[in-house]
């Protein structure tokens, strides 16, 4: 008997659904991995003639839906996992591709990703949904999961890579993983792509034991598990990818969205509030329902929009001086157009009545209806409220631009309903919004020195024109993080590069070394070799000590030598001493230097030409 791919899908959910019994889903599998095999799997990852081109897409295509229709069931298992396979088999391919990977390796390392934790259908609901600690058997019961998944995915003998990838994603770098306790490249190297992919989406998830982790909580312990618990080049290249995520979207999105209820009910303002919902360049709408208490009159029972950062992404009143939280509230905005300003530089608003977007009621809608639309450009953000009657758009000037932005529904007397959101494919850009406040500088009135100086908002937004190396240089500046870099990270960065007129957005541009002052590095042209040692010495009292200092500003020199092929750097702040060693194994005309960074201002930039 033949199946579509379309009907294979809908069989999937539909028998998720009704069969309760795991014997029955572990069975539902074993059928659907069989009909992997019958579906041509051989055809999708091998040759493909012409004759058998259309075939070969058919097959594809059964191939995608069937193996999404797999990570869908697993998924399913328990609520808090939902989109993890598919998350994690994204962050896979990405880590693929900036590996160097070819197409075709990337889609294997994908659909591997996708079918990781097929395993995990062996594990009874209460295990997996356990808010606490598991026992010692628990545990056990779990860590088998990589082995019941080899056994079901080795029926596709055509694709041993899917039973690899899901046996040997819980293995360690250092040896000390399970099932069988390999190291390093014994590990296939699918899965240990797949472990950086599988232990990121765990940390940015929402999980029954504990919320999702803060960006930077995160990206701690992907350093601290370079060369033990992950393949360090991986790890890297996923360090990378979260430096270049500014707005934090790399996530699960259940943990952005206004909480897990569509359903709020609201006596006074922050005791019942959504998720925090995020307001970035790409605009944000955000429809609901609201009712009044039926004892308050209708201007004393209002919903209230609520702008704020912290570092889970919700509403914490009272507790701006926790540093696990760094909650920040910008403003507080209630439907009639009434602005109470916390942390805002200025605000204008603007009623237009008569005037709304507001389409037709829609079924099961109750109370009054709101439509709002947030959008953020660098330092001001737009929220527009639109009600049956009028539109009020409100533009506030915030004090930076470099923390995150939220938008909480909360309220007094009155219960929301019907919360909806959905975010724009377009991006903002400078003509969005209004500007009503000079934007905030830090160089403006900072000494200058034989070239501008640059102010960085966020990762890499500017950086110097590019200085050429010669024959030596030395380096000296003056750096300083802003106000709100929390980070170590946010600090200058040193790129060595080279591009047909000697400035980072050139034609041929090519970067050899990313070296941050934190002694972090990256290469990103496969013709060059890079040795960085970085030491403390008796000046270094710690990162948090470091990054204070670096706040309060710092005078830093760069000396740069020349040897052969051999770029030689050194510099040392705050107690990091750093020095690397750069070869280029081709012939490169001209090298040049330049400043960046995240977070900080790099003022008094000086060179001096060595003799």
């Amino acid at each position: 008997m033949r199946f579509e791919g379309s009907a294979i899908l809908n069989m999937s959910f539909a028998a998720v659904t009704a069969l309760t019994g795991r014997i029955w889903l572990l069975i539902l599998l074993i059928i659907l991995a069989l009909f992997l095999l019958a579906a041509g799997i051989r055809a999708y990852i091998g040759i493909r003639t012409r004759t058998l081109a259309k075939k070969s897409r058919e097959a594809e295509e059964r191939f995608r839906q069937t193996a999404e229709a797999f990570a869908a069931a697993v998924d399913s298992l328990d609520p808090c996992i939902v989109g993890h396979s598919f998350r994690v088999a994204d962050y896979a391919r990405r880590i693929a591709e900036a590996a160097g990977k070819s197409k075709a390796d990337c889609e294997k390392i994908y659909y591997a990703a996708l079918l990781h934790d097929t395993g995990m259908i062996d594990v009874p609901a209460e295990i997996l949904t356990k808010n606490g600690k598991l026992t010692e058997e628990e545990t056990d019961r779990i860590r088998k999961h990589p082995l019941t998944g080899s056994h079901i995915l080795e029926r596709i003998g055509s694709s041993p890579w899917l039973a690899l990838a899901a046996r040997y994603h819980h293995e360690r770098y250092d040896g000390k993983g399970y099932p069988e306790g390999l190291k390093r490249e014994e590990i296939p190297e699918s899965a240990r792509i797949i472990a950086v992919a599988d232990a990121y989406d765990a940390m940015t998830s929402d999980r029954s034991y504990r919320p999702a982790m803060p960006q930077h909580i995160v990206r701690k312990e992907l350093m601290k598990g370079s060369g033990t618990q992950f393949d360090p080049v991986f790890d890297l290249i996923m360090i990378h990818m979260l430096d270049l995520d500014t707005d934090y979207r790399m996530r699960d999105t259940k943990t952005d969205s206004s909480a897990a209820s569509d359903t709020i009910r609201c006596e006074r303002i922050y005791e019942d509030c959504s998720g925090g919902i995020s307001v970035t360049t790409q605009p944000v709408t955000i429809r609901f329902c609201s009712q009044p208490d039926e004892w308050v009159s209708p201007s004393d029972s209002l919903p209230t929009l609520i702008l704020f950062d912290s570092l889970d992404g919700n509403v914490h009143p009272g507790e701006e001086d926790n540093q696990n939280l760094l909650y920040y509230e910008y403003a507080r905005i209630r439907m009639d157009g009434l602005v109470t300003e916390r942390n805002t530089r200025k605000t204008e608003v603007r009623i237009e009545e008569g005037v709304t977007d507001l389409n037709r009621r829609d079924p099961g809608e109750q109370g009054r209806r709101y439509l709002i639309e947030g959008v953020r450009y660098r330092d001001h953000a737009r929220i527009r409220i639109c009600d049956e009657n009028r539109t009020i758009t409100v533009i506030l000037a915030l004090p930076d631009m470099t923390r995150f932005t939220y938008l909480s529904i909360g309220g007094e007397h009155c219960s929301v309903s019907n919360i909806r959101t959905e975010t724009a494919n377009t991006e903002a850009d400078n003509d969005t919004i209004p500007r009503i406040a000079e934007e905030i500088s830090y160089i403006r009135n900072s000494r200058e020195g034989n070239i501008p100086n640059i102010q960085i908002n966020g990762m890499r937004t500017d950086a110097t024109e590019g200085i050429a190396i010669g024959d030596g240089l030395t380096l000296r500046f003056h750096m300083m993080s802003l106000p709100t870099a929390r980070l170590m990270w946010h600090c200058a960065f040193l790129s060595l590069f080279s591009s047909g007129n000697g400035r980072m957005d050139g034609k041929g541009f090519r970067e050899y070394l990313l070296l941050r002052l934190d002694g972090e590095s990256s290469e990103s042209d496969e013709h060059v070799q890079n040795e960085v040692h970085v030491e403390k010495n008796n000046y270094f009292y710690g990162w948090d000590d470091w990054i204070r200092r670096n706040k309060e500003g710092v005078d830093c020199a760069v000396t740069i030598a020349v040897e052969d092929n051999r770029i030689i750097m050194q510099t040392e702040n705050n107690g990091i001493a750093i020095r690397s060693v750069t070869m280029i194994r081709d012939k490169v005309k001209d090298l040049y230097i330049a400043l960046t960074g995240d977070q900080c201002a790099i003022t008094d930039i000086r060179i001096e030409r060595a003799v």
